[in-house]
C-alpha cells in the first residue's frame, strides 16, 4: 500500500518498499481542467490556446530532476533537453505535451545504485513550459514506483491549483546510507528548471 504523502513529510523509501530500493521511477501525471465551455472558447481559451494540437486543451507540463552535491551545487540536470544524466543513472522517458491518457504522463527512471557518491540529493520539479498556470490543471500527482515490481511506494497529490506555473515537488536524498523522500510541494514560477533554481536550492 503506497504512502499518501502530505506536504513536508519525509519517508524512508526502503522501509516503505519493504526492502532495499535500487531502481525507482518518478511518475508525473495531470489532466487539463474541464471548465465551463465559455471559458475554453472565450478570452481565456484564446489566451491559453495554441500549445500542441488541442488548442486550449493542451498543457505542456515538464518533469525535471536536478542532481546536487553536499555543497548544494547542481551537478547535472535531467529534463526534456537532456533526457539522460551524464553518468547514466537517471533517464527521462520523454516529453508529453498534453497530459492526455490515464496514469503517468512523464516518467523519470532512477537507478539509485548508480547515482554517483558525490550526489546527495535529487530534486524533482514540474513546470508549465507553455506558460499556463496550475489553474488549468487538475488531478496532478507525482509518485515513486519500485521499478523492479511496479509497486507504488509513495504518492504526492499536487492539488495546489493557483496562479503559479511551477512546483518544486519532492526530493529523494541520502541519509545515513539509505534513500529517503521528502514531499516539498512548494509553488514557484518559471518555464524551465533554470527559472526555478532560486526556489530549488534551499531544498537541495
Amino acid at each position: 500500500m503506497a504512502v499518501s504523502l502530505q506536504k513536508g513529510q519525509k519517508i524512508s523509501l526502503s522501509k516503505e518498499a519493504g526492502g532495499e530500493l535500487t531502481q525507482v521511477k518518478l511518475g508525473l501525471g495531470w489532466d487539463v481542467a474541464q471548465g465551463p465551455q465559455e471559458k475554453k472558447g472565450g478570452f481565456l481559451g484564446k489566451l491559453f490556446g495554441g500549445g500542441t494540437g488541442g488548442g486550449g486543451d493542451s498543457i505542456d507540463l515538464d518533469a525535471s530532476c536536478i542532481m546536487f552535491d553536499s555543497n548544494k551545487e547542481a551537478v547535472d540536470a535531467i529534463w526534456f533537453s537532456q533526457l539522460k544524466s551524464k553518468d547514466g543513472s537517471i533517464v527521462h522517458t520523454g516529453d508529453n505535451r498534453t497530459g492526455d491518457g490515464d496514469g503517468d504522463d512523464e516518467v523519470i527512471n532512477v537507478d539509485l545504485a548508480k547515482v554517483p557518491a558525490n550526489v546527495v540529493s535529487l530534486v524533482f520539479t514540474v513546470n508549465s513550459f507553455t506558460g499556463q498556470t496550475f489553474e488549468t490543471v487538475e488531478n496532478a500527482f507525482c509518485r515513486i514506483v519500485n521499478a523492479n515490481n511496479n509497486a507504488e511506494v509513495a504518492r504526492y497529490n499536487l492539488s495546489a491549483q493557483g496562479g503559479h506555473t511551477a512546483m518544486v515537488m519532492a526530493k529523494v536524498y541520502r541519509h545515513n546510507n539509505e534513500w529517503k523522500m521528502h514531499a516539498i510541494g512548494e509553488i514557484a514560477s518559471g518555464r524551465t528548471f533554470h527559472d526555478l533554481m532560486p526556489a530549488i536550492k534551499p531544498h537541495a
